[in-house]
């Protein structure tokens, strides 16, 4: 049996109530489209891309707090899972997590990741406005037979990030991010997905922010790196069908998993 998901594509500013307003159709579109999950990008509650004020703490919420209590009645009302990003408030500290919220279809959490690898690259710096994570156990969960596992934007640059969530039993990926704009950055985004699908034999379900801070493109890709679904630059959500066997099949012609020498270990 397939199940589908979807991928949304938006771009978010400093008015949270329109981002919020933007994830609950997000919720909808996917609901209307046949989906079962959704996937929207990193930072749909705020993005600041002139720098976040940290004297004004009122950007960051709890996890109680009104932007996912309004994710969870979106997946509630849409009767969809979801995966959003959101800036979370930590006591006692000016700067915020990059936090993934992970609900099911009747609006329960199903669990939460904060980001490990800041974007402390390409002449910006994430760690400025925001902590690094703890490494801790990630966030997995399973929908009609299929384990997805989390993890955001920068962390696909690093192969053993996703390496460990199919060591967790993963196949496949959510990949919520804001890929900014640069030279061959586009190029990077759409490699580095198939490349974290190509080595774990998995599905990628990439959300990125859309312009003119980020290059778009969210795409879904599946265990052999074939791309099956693509927004392209503009706002919007696509959806495709995720095949249990299809992961089955392509790992019996590619075990590269049942092949590797080497395990994956926190530095």
């Amino acid at each position: 049996m397939t199940v589908t998901v979807a991928v949304a594509q938006f771009a978010t500013g400093l008015d949270k109530d329109a981002n919020r307003k933007l994830v609950e159709d997000a919720f909808t579109a996917a609901g209307d489209a046949g989906a079962r999950l959704v996937v929207t990008p990193e930072n749909s509650m705020y993005a600041d891309f002139a720098k976040v004020n940290l004297a004004d703490t009122s950007w960051p919420e709890p996890l109680d707090g009104p932007f996912v209590t309004a994710v969870r009645e979106s997946a509630r009302s849409a009767g969809v899972a979801g995966v959003v990003g959101f800036s979370e408030a930590v006591p006692g500290e000016t700067r915020a997590s990059n936090t993934l919220v992970a609900v099911d279809g009747s609006g329960e959490l199903l669990g939460v990741y904060r980001k490990i690898h800041l974007y402390d690259a390409f002449g910006y710096r994430e760690s400025d406005t925001i902590i690094p994570a703890d490494i801790v156990d990630p966030l997995t969960f399973e929908l009609d037979g299929i384990t997805f596992g989390a993890m955001t934007c920068y962390d696909l640059r690093f192969p053993e990030a996703a390496r460990r969530l199919t060591d967790a039993g993963a196949s496949a990926f959510v990949v919520p991010a804001a890929w900014a704009v640069g030279p061959s950055k586009e190029d990077h985004w759409a490699t580095l997905i198939r490349a974290r699908a190509i080595e774990n034999t998995a599905y990628v379900l990439a959300s990125g922010q859309t312009g003119p801070n980020c290059t778009g493109h969210s795409i879904i890709v599946d265990p052999m790196g074939t791309v099956v679904a693509g927004a392209g630059e503009q706002p919007g959500l696509v959806s495709a069908p995720l095949d249990p066997e299809r992961i089955a099949s392509v790992r019996r012609v590619n075990p590269s998993l049942a092949n590797r020498r080497f395990t994956v270990v926190p530095k």
